[in-house]
């Protein structure tokens, strides 16, 4: 009886503890609960007031790029309107400098690509620069190809020129392709008459060196063609760098056939000289042959009249030590004689 009374207390005071525990837990975690709330509070309230704080900053510095950005803008503009200005000035200084400068260094640098390219695709022997005709008449250049090939290269380029600088003002430029082409056509006329001269060992034809492609272009796909046919009419042909270098090419190839069909004609004649050497050699051999064989047959023969002569003179000798007659021994070299 008195055993189960104290299980019974023990087990009420047990759950008494129990209560008691957890209501200690729950109002420890309340606490807690309640002093993490305060704590995220405030970080938030310090969070927010750092963004908004951050948020003027940055209000602030947009505003102040803003005005920044205008000012700038206003700057370029100003900028702008003084760039146009300036090269305004520079083109027409272009034009007054291309008007005053004279057409005889405007063709220097015609002549001066020309000679590079030359000198860069050919042997020093087979061009010549600054060639002079017997009447005095000068030309750029020629090219010694078994006769001489005449290269011009002041080709006059003050009205392309123009007729680039119009633009899209088709009014001016027609006006400019039409002094153009008057231009081409003199140049052409002038290389035809000056230069072509077969009877000085020109082939009959003649070459128009353009040192611009953009020139070389607008002559041969022109509108309507017609400039090129009167430069072939007239036995002109242009050229331009990339066109000239090619057929350079070809001739410096030429060249060098040529000089291989020069070696072999020189050996070809240095060998039928041999063989007229050879020939005359084997004459004189022959000659020689003839008269070793004469000397020889000579020298056979000589050779047995000189076994004949001694054996007589061993008969004579053996007519003496047989004390012969003395009339016998008087005609003994009647006898020699003889034979």
């Amino acid at each position: 009886m008195t055993t189960a009374l104290l299980a019974v207390l023990l087990i009420a005071g047990l759950g008494g503890l129990a209560v008691l525990l957890r209501s200690l837990f729950d109002q420890r975690l309340t606490g807690m609960e309640d002093k993490l709330d305060r704590r995220l509070g405030d970080l938030d309230a310090r969070v927010n007031g750092r963004l908004e704080g951050l948020d003027g900053r940055l209000l602030t510095s947009q505003q102040s790029a803003g005005q920044t950005a205008t000012q700038i803008a206003e700057k370029l503009g100003r900028m702008e309107g003084a760039t146009a200005q300036m090269l305004a000035r520079a083109n027409d200084l272009a034009k007054l400098e291309q008007a005053l400068r004279p057409p005889k260094a405007r063709g220097g640098f015609g002549e001066l690509l020309l000679g590079n390219l030359l000198r860069d695709r050919l042997p020093p022997d087979s061009y010549q620069l600054q060639y002079t005709f017997r009447d005095g008449e000068r030309v750029d250049a020629v090219i010694k190809v078994e006769r001489l090939v005449p290269v011009d290269a002041k080709f006059p380029l003050d009205n392309f020129e123009r007729v680039v600088e119009a633009g899209d003002d088709d009014a001016v430029r027609t006006l400019h392709e039409k002094a153009f082409a008057r231009d081409l056509k003199g140049h052409v006329d002038a290389i035809s008459q000056k230069y072509i001269r077969p009877a000085e060992n020109t082939y009959d034809f003649a070459l128009m060196y353009l040192p611009s492609e953009s020139v070389y272009y607008e002559l041969v796909c022109g509108k309507t063609g017609e400039l090129l046919k009167y430069a072939h009419s007239k036995r002109v042909f242009p050229v331009s760098p990339t066109t000239f270098t090619s057929q350079l090419q070809v001739i410096a190839l030429g060249l060098k056939g040529l000089q291989i069909e020069q070696h072999a004609e020189e050996v070809m004649a240095y060998v039928a000289q041999l063989a007229k050497d050879f020939e005359r050699f084997r004459t004189d051999f022959e000659v020689v042959g003839k008269h070793i064989g004469n000397a020889q047959s000579k020298y056979g023969e000589a050779d047995r009249r000189l076994e004949r002569l001694g054996t007589r003179l061993e008969r004579a000798a053996d007519w003496e030590d047989a004390a012969v007659e003395p009339a016998e021994a008087h005609e003994l070299p009647r006898a020699v004689d003889a034979a």
